[in-house]
């Protein structure tokens, strides 16, 4: 059974259609590492045992009768539980939402439904996708799977505790300031922010209009390209929505990056000040590697990274502010104290202080887009300088994710992929960013690719497996 979730989602497809795999089979063994890992890990609020099972059965007699709806038919997935589901709690990790359940799939979760994918439930979130992890939300935070003291990132922490444990190879995630790099980055994964508008948010409980972003957590490159080949293209109810023609992003997976101009942002890591020197050289031996596969990497000059996280937190706190006025007023001991924080500071910001931020982040865009993505084929820059920090150290402010530096993409809207870059001597994982043109999430698979071809960290998993294994033996 352990064998079955070792499989990527390509040898996955290969075997349901030879029929030397079963989709049952999968499903019954990602349920059972959720039963086992569930109680401390926490990476799911409500698991959907019954509709997994009927769902891999069906998937199971369709596949064999040679109805095929496409790579994810038959493969088990996670939903971030800001994501509605038609008939399932969707509770926002929140006590203002602990009994809605929604009569309706939001848009990406329809996709993966319509081409066979098996939902194996709603993974834990921060409440409302921002303040932090406490215990004053409806559900208790995720655990980090590599040592469960540690935070596992924010916001999709259930959706990165969840595929860096081995239960399922992709969960779905969203991403204002970094929700799906974060905990991608700090679990171990890979996490794909796409291009602003490549995929649908309709659905998802929003955060920031002009900064929320979906797309898949996942266990490989591969993973995240099969996947994006399901969620990503025009939806015409999500008002931002692109119609942009859409590729198989599992197309140039195998292409190298012999000849790819690489630019990398140095300066952000050195102006951050808090970096580990352990993280520091990962990314730097990443870069060699990138090298030594016959990448040109040249270090370029961007903006302060301050800049980029001022014009971020302007725009995302009077948006946020804005989505929870109401019940911020009427219902406030509804929050936990982190979300109800972060949530007012939202009234304060004023008119001409968001307009500001508005014309700024113009200007960035055009500087990442335009100028240095006009030279180069794909940036590197730090996705988090340290490790995951121990819960008890966290304090009073919860909020708190010290070394990530993921909020920039989100203000210019490209593509950015967050990827494992070995492991600290601490055992955490450490990571490092792939950032592209926008529309162009296929370059950044195909960089992030050859990385990890060349390297062996998706050999790695956390040890806690194997004290789970021998605890339930």
């Amino acid at each position: 059974m352990t064998g079955l979730l070792d499989l990527s989602i390509a040898e996955l497809g290969k075997g349901f259609r030879d029929g030397s795999v079963s989709p049952v089979a999968v499903t019954e063994a990602a349920l059972e590492r959720i039963e086992a890992t569930n109680n401390t890990l926490h990476s799911f609020n409500t698991v959907t045992a019954d509709l997994a099972l009927a769902r891999a059965a069906a998937a199971e007699k369709e596949l064999a009768s040679g109805t095929d709806l496409g790579p994810m038919h038959g493969v088990p997935f996670g939903v971030k539980d800001i994501y509605d589901t038609a008939g399932v709690l969707t509770t926002c990790q929140s006590h203002l939402r602990s009994e809605f359940v929604p009569d309706a799939n939001a848009h990406s979760v329809q996709l993966l439904l319509d081409g066979g994918a098996v939902m194996l439930g709603k993974c834990a979130t921060i409440e409302f996708a921002t303040g932090g992890p406490t215990e004053e939300t409806f559900f208790p935070p995720a655990r980090n799977p590599w040592n469960l003291d540690h935070i596992p990132g924010g916001s999709s922490s259930g959706s990165g505790a969840a595929v860096g444990v081995g239960i399922t190879r992709m969960a779905l995630g969203s991403d204002t300031g970094g929700s799906i790099r974060g905990p991608a980055a700090l679990c171990g994964t890979v996490g794909m922010k796409p291009t602003y508008g490549r995929v649908s948010r309709r659905g998802v409980f929003p955060l920031s209009y002009t900064m929320d972003h979906c797309g898949p957590l996942s266990w490989s490159v591969e993973d995240a390209a099969i996947t994006m080949n399901v969620i990503a293209g025009f939806d015409p109810l999500d008002p931002a929505s692109a119609d942009v023609p859409v590729p198989d992003y599992t197309a140039s997976l195998t292409k190298g990056v012999a000849g790819k101009k690489i630019a990398f942002v140095e300066h952000w890591i050195e102006e951050e000040g808090t970096a580990d020197p352990e993280a520091v050289k990962a990314i730097h031996t990443a870069l060699d590697v990138l090298r030594a596969e016959g990448a040109v990497v040249e270090t370029v000059q961007l903006s302060p990274y301050a800049l980029y996280q001022a014009c971020a937190r302007l725009l995302v706190l009077p948006e946020c502010y804005a989505i929870h006025e109401h019940d911020l007023i009427e219902r406030p001991e509804l929050y936990g104290r982190p979300t109800r924080e972060r949530l007012m500071a939202g009234a304060f910001v004023r008119g001409s202080d968001y307009v500001e931020a508005l014309r700024v982040r113009r200007e960035l865009a055009i500087e990442v887009n335009n100028v240095i993505l006009g030279q180069y084929d794909a940036l590197i820059a730090p996705c988090s300088v340290v490790t995951a920090g121990r819960f008890d150290s966290l304090g009073d402010d919860p909020m708190k994710l010290s070394g990530m530096m993921t909020q920039p993409f989100n203000v210019t809207g490209s593509p950015a992929m967050s990827i494992c870059t070995g492991y600290h001597s601490n055992g955490l994982p450490l990571s490092m960013q792939i950032v592209g043109k926008a529309f162009d999430e296929a370059t950044v698979f195909q960089v992030g690719a050859a990385y990890e071809a060349a390297t062996e960290w998706r050999k790695h998993r956390p040890s806690m497996l194997a004290a789970r294994a021998a605890a339930a033996e």
